[in-house]
């Protein structure tokens, strides 16, 4: 039987943190379905089993402060909906490594302090379970955290499009570690990304072909401002794309999909816009166009998606499963080891958290 206490660890103190820490507050209680919270209980855990035991983070405003103020501290800008009360857990100083782009350098102070030992603070403070939610782009950040994991036992969530789940070599070494590997890439609980999935499936499904679509994405937090340096968004295009190409048949050419983000607009705050466009073709060659607008508080929709990963990642560590767990990849993230139809995803993670798959 499950139970007890799911220890969590943060890598990067932002708006999906903050989302993420106040929603422990709020749902500690919950006993059913809420708005935003579809599992009030996941494998025998509730909200109120989760505790963050350990953060890390670069930012003068955030390392050395009680992560109860630490989400509050600039640049965050998301919404603030619980008050969190102090939790005795210091938010640490992470390494930087590649974590600051060129427009985050201009926006953040760095600590000044020395990094700290990461695997270590892991050990020290019983993490089970370290989500990731560095800056896109940040590469070898990523990696510095994922080889701290292994290195203290840790299972890791990787919310970010930096390919460790999916890349052959990562999940043999957590498998080898019998340590529990969720990613990569997060998507949100109704986001961009999932809508233009669905809507792509539906065309597939009705017969349609799609010829081309566009998914243009803006927003005024510090990922969006990360995001203007197109060096950085590399991963980001490939995860975004992939996870829609996936429900076509029929891929169209590649100059015909575009998918990513495309502006920061600072007075837009933690919200994000997206315009979604579709082209195709029907019965006798008739065109069918569908248009969509899409407005969200981004970190909120994607906080509540983490609080089911990281009770999925403790239900593997409960029964010994190390590795990629390939359902609650394909069902919370973009970019999984094996691409799944929505629908599939779900009911085959619904089956993994019963014990029957």
């Amino acid at each position: 039987m499950a139970g007890g206490t799911v220890r969590v660890g943060i890598a990067g103190v932002g708006n999906c943190a903050s989302s993420f820490v106040q929603g422990l507050v709020r749902y500690r209680d919950a006993q059913s379905p809420e708005p935003g919270l579809p599992h009030p209980d996941l494998g025998g855990y509730r909200v109120g089993d989760i505790e963050v035991v350990s953060a890390f983070d670069v930012a003068a405003g955030k390392v050395g402060r009680d992560i109860a103020e630490a989400i509050g501290a600039d640049p965050n800008n998301t919404l603030r909906f619980a008050e969190v009360p102090a939790t005795g857990v210091t938010v640490r100083r992470g390494p930087t490594l590649d974590g600051l782009g060129r427009y985050l350098a201009d926006e953040i102070e760095e600590d000044a302090t020395p990094p700290c030992d990461v695997a270590d603070v892991l050990r020290r403070s019983g993490t089970e379970i370290l989500v990731s939610w560095l800056p896109v782009g940040s590469q070898r950040a990523t990696e510095h955290y994922a080889e701290a994991a292994l290195a203290a036992g840790c299972a890791f969530v990787n919310c970010i499009p930096v390919f460790i789940a999916s890349d052959p070599a990562w999940r043999k070494r957590f498998e080898e570690r019998a340590l529990p590997l969720i990613g990569d890439d997060i998507k949100s609980q109704l986001g961009a990304t999932i809508l233009h999935r669905a809507l792509a499936h539906l065309f597939r499904e009705r017969g349609v072909r799609l010829d081309r679509t566009y998914q243009l994405n803006f927003g005024g937090n510090t990922d969006f401002l990360n995001m203007l340096e197109r060096e950085r968004l590399t991963s980001k295009k490939i995860s975004k794309t992939r996870a829609v190409t996936s429900q076509m048949d029929v891929v169209p050419r590649e100059s015909d999909v575009h998918v990513g983000p495309s502006d920061f607009v600072p007075w837009l705050d933690d919200r994000k816009w997206a315009y979604i466009r579709m082209e195709g073709t029907s019965f006798g060659g008739a065109p069918l166009n569908v248009e969509v607008k899409l407005e969200v508080w981004d970190s909120p929709n994607s906080a509540g998606i983490v609080m089911d990963a990281v009770r999925c990642a403790k239900v593997a560590r409960d029964r010994g499963i190390g590795g990629a767990l390939d359902a609650p990849s394909a069902w919370f993230m973009k970019s999984p080891p094996r691409q799944m139809t929505d629908h599939d995803a779900h009911e085959a993670t619904q089956r993994f958290v019963a014990g029957t798959a």
